[in-house]
């Protein structure tokens, strides 16, 4: 064999060796990971019927799923939480969010997202756990679990989020109100006979006093007048494929470094249109819970 073709074959088995020693080390196997198969709740409407649900608040966190050894991102990725922090929890996988308190979401996610935990902020965290993946048990079987398994754990770090009944709309709303008016985000209903299944169904409802969604951004469009350098919008993709664009919301420093293209963004909107797209959409948050990214300026 000519010495050439000898030198390119080792070059090349060099070159995928040093791939993947190296990739490993920027992406790591948690990286390449399925995201985990969670519900996802549907938006509460009158008319449900209110006796088959029990309510609770809805965490202004960030959704995570402890798979009995590690915590997982609802995008497939590994959260570097502290050995200390998941020591007690227990080996059976729970669902819940991160949450360190009331209106803190921007605090908690630059925590939670950073490749190398810093105790002292990790300490403010609590895993609120909600659910049990159990797919052949109702959910009033597998909160009673849940409830034990919590207790039995004794982690500073592991709370249960309380679930009460509700006995009709009126108090619902009277509910809704007191807990948005006291700081908090809203409500969420689980319905006592629902199944741990993937994807959104009515056995999870959310109820707000405003309707919000998520987007994937496809485009930034550039900004005019005192907006001229800076983004204008975001063209944005919703999950039927249909695209619309979001222009209020942004402070100057968003602008400046919007969300990158294939981000997901959170916005809030007023009903839809006749078309049935999002009225009045306007820029809440970038759904920040994978490891942290450095967006690039806006050119």
């Amino acid at each position: 064999m000519p010495l050439f073709f000898i030198r390119f074959a080792r070059a090349s088995v060099l070159a995928v060796s040093l791939f993947f020693l190296f990739g490993s080390l920027v992406y790591p196997p948690s990286a390449w990971a399925q995201p985990p198969a969670i519900p996802l709740a549907n938006v509460y409407h009158p008319g449900v019927n209110l006796k088959d649900y029990w309510v609770s608040e809805k965490l202004d966190g960030v959704r995570a799923y402890w798979d009995g050894e590690q915590l997982w991102s609802r995008g497939g990725h590994v959260y570097a939480a502290p050995v200390w922090f998941t020591k007690h929890f227990p080996k059976q996988p729970l669902d819940g969010e991160l949450w360190s308190g009331r209106g803190r979401f921007a605090e908690l996610s630059g925590v939670v997202r950073k490749h190398q935990p810093v105790d002292a902020e990790w300490q403010q965290v609590r895993f609120q756990v909600f659910d049990l993946p159990m797919q052949s048990a109702a959910f009033e079987l597998r909160y009673q679990r849940l409830t034990a398994l919590v207790q039995a754990a004794g982690s500073p770090y592991l709370a249960l989020v309380s679930q009460s009944p509700v006995a009709s709309h009126d108090a619902l709303l009277e509910q809704l109100h007191a807990m948005v008016a006291a700081g908090g985000e809203g409500l969420m209903l689980k319905r006592k006979a629902g199944l741990y299944q993937a994807g959104r169904s009515d056995d999870l409802l959310k109820v707000t006093t405003h309707d919000d969604a998520e987007a994937v951004v496809v485009r930034h469009l550039p900004g005019k007048g005192r907006l001229e350098g800076m983004m204008g919008a975001l063209e944005v993709k919703l999950a039927d494929g249909r695209q619309f664009r979001i222009g209020t919301g942004f402070s100057d420093t968003q602008r400046r470094q919007p969300p990158p293209v294939g981000a997901t963004v959170t916005f809030r909107y007023r009903g839809l249109t006749a078309t049935g797209l999002p009225r009045f959409a306007r820029f809440l948050r970038v759904r920040n819970d994978d490891p942290e990214f450095a967006p690039a300026p806006f050119h």
